[in-house]
């Protein structure tokens, strides 16, 4: 019976420790947009496919009811003891091992780099990552345990019963009445000098950051249990800070993983004629080699948000043998090709990556598609 409650209490635990609310998330996810590099770009593009990074920001939430990520709840946050400096919070923090939001940020950071991942790992690293340092700059994540991170300390705001960590997940969020692209284009205001220092910072800064805020947003709620419109006035101009921080070091992390990305080919380089031919109905045998198949286009598709060109081949989505990915600057080179090579054959030649669970391969030059009839 115990057993059973446990793990009750911590998915209950699970469930309250949700950082920023979606709207907070997808708002760091769009300024860091706003700060990518051309090759992080083209390396989230290749990841996330149909989906963006405002689209995937809170995608680490809403995994608490997938039993395949049950264990990731201990990752959002980090349990440290009030009135630590700076080294003792450090040591603090890496004497208690992986399991917490620095360890996981340290774990994905080397998935997404790692030569030994696959597709779908690198996915999903890059999801935790955009979530992970949204979370990093939310300072009831990184507080005290005895009271599951202010979930346990009752306010009253705006009429309404809350808590400490609801208010500032979501509730001082809230109030401002804008949507996450209002609110990126508000907070988005950073000078370059503020942009170099931020990025500059470590971490584990960034979480003592969030330490010190909390300590003194404890002390806040036992002096005041019913947070008035001064308090929101004050402190609403702290979240938004806390989220264009966040935004701006989510795009410094990422511009840095991804300085050496490249993709299938690189440009002006010849297409390595040293292939093997494959069917395409046996392509999923093949992934990370460089192959030459043969197949008709059945249906492609041009999309607008990402820029991205899909063509389907050997059959209609989902039943296609292969999808070809095309993307934004290389899409010149072969017109609409979703229009101009429907019901061609084709051959195409390149690397056959896994993405979700289908054989894909990524086109850049022109000399990787020829027409058959």
């Amino acid at each position: 019976m115990k057993k059973y409650f446990a793990v009750a209490f911590m998915f209950i635990i699970a469930i309250t420790l949700i950082s920023w609310g979606a709207a907070g998330h997808k708002t760091i996810a769009k300024i860091a947009e706003n700060h990518l590099t051309p090759k992080a770009k083209d390396a989230i593009k290749v990841l996330l496919g149909d989906e963006n990074m405002t689209e995937v920001a809170p995608w680490a939430d809403q995994l608490r009811n997938d039993t395949d990520y049950k264990n990731t709840a201990a990752w959002h946050y980090l349990n440290v003891p009030l009135g630590l400096s700076y080294e003792q919070f450090s040591k603090t923090v890496k004497e208690q091992g992986a399991n917490n939001i620095y360890g996981a940020l340290i774990k994905f950071e080397a998935e997404l780099t790692s030569n030994t991942s696959t597709p779908e790992q690198k996915t999903d690293a890059l999801k935790f990552i955009i979530h992970f340092v949204g979370d990093m700059h939310q300072p009831m994540h990184i507080s005290r345990s005895e009271d599951k991170g202010g979930n346990s300390i009752q306010l009253q705001f705006d009429g309404k019963g809350t808590n400490l960590h609801k208010l500032w997940d979501s509730g001082l969020i809230n109030k401002q009445g804008m949507n996450f692209t209002q609110m990126a284009i508000t907070y988005d205001k950073t000078s370059p000098s503020e942009i170099s220092q931020w990025q500059s910072d470590s971490p584990m800064k960034w979480m003592f950051e969030s330490y010190l805020i909390t300590a003194s947003l404890y002390k806040d709620a036992e002096k005041n249990n019913k947070p008035d419109d001064r308090y929101y006035q004050e402190n609403i101009k702290l979240v938004q800070k806390r989220i264009e921080m966040g935004g701006i070091r989510l795009a410094g992390t990422l511009n840095t993983l991804f300085k050496s990305f490249t993709p299938a080919f690189k440009k002006g380089i010849p297409i390595n004629t040293e292939t093997i031919t494959v069917p395409s109905k046996d392509l999923a045998l093949h992934y990370g080699q460089t192959i030459l198949t043969v197949g008709k286009v059945y249906s492609g598709r041009f999309i607008q948000s990402n820029q991205m060109t899909l063509l389907n081949i050997g059959g209609d989505n989902p039943n296609q043998d292969l999808t070809v990915m095309i993307q934004s600057e290389d899409r010149v080179q072969f017109g609409q090709p979703e229009v101009t090579l429907k019901g061609k054959t084709i051959q195409i030649i390149g690397k056959v990556i896994d993405y979700r669970g289908k054989p894909e391969i990524i086109v850049t030059e022109s000399a990787q598609i020829k027409i058959i009839k």
